[in-house]
């Protein structure tokens, strides 16, 4: 059985490893780990203080004690959604999606934002699936090779 909750302080570097092993497998072709290897010491720094930030909601996913998900969101924004590979697929990418969503709305939003990288095509079906429409907005991300991001948006 699956269950998603609010992150506690000390699994920041847990949340941390979902979103490297998830972002190792979706974004290899963007950030060729051979090339840019990948940022866990910044990942797991923004993990550390989104758990301790009073305005900031992180929940993990847990599955027989494996951590198997992780989103972080703060008032009218998705921050991030991650899912372990061996789990995609499976609806757990939904059902976290979906409680994240609860959680902004609970912090009073009636709007949600999020950035995604133009050629994560998987991530960008996947939210515009869900209703996610892009916003016109784009920011280059600052890690190398510092590709684009594209901002969505989705009223509640």
């Amino acid at each position: 059985m699956t269950e998603i909750r609010e992150a506690r302080m000390d699994e920041a570097p847990t949340l941390a490893a979902v979103q490297e092993l998830a972002s190792l497998a979706a974004l290899a072709h963007i950030f060729p780990p051979e090339t840019y290897p990948y940022p866990r010491a910044a990942v797991r720094a923004r993990w550390t203080a989104a758990v301790a930030e009073p305005g900031t909601r992180t929940l993990i996913a847990v599955s027989d004690g494996e951590p198997i998900g992780a989103a972080c969101v703060t008032d009218g924004w998705l921050e991030g959604l991650y899912v372990v590979p061996e789990r995609w697929g499976t609806r757990l990418a939904d059902e976290l999606h979906d409680r994240a969503l609860d959680e902004v709305r609970g912090l009073g939003s009636s709007t949600c934002r999020l950035w995604v990288l133009e050629d994560n095509t998987r991530a960008r079906r996947f939210y515009e699936r869900r209703g996610w429409r892009e916003n016109g907005e784009s920011r280059v991300v600052e890690f190398p090779p510092n590709p684009l991001d594209i901002g969505y948006s989705l009223d509640f």
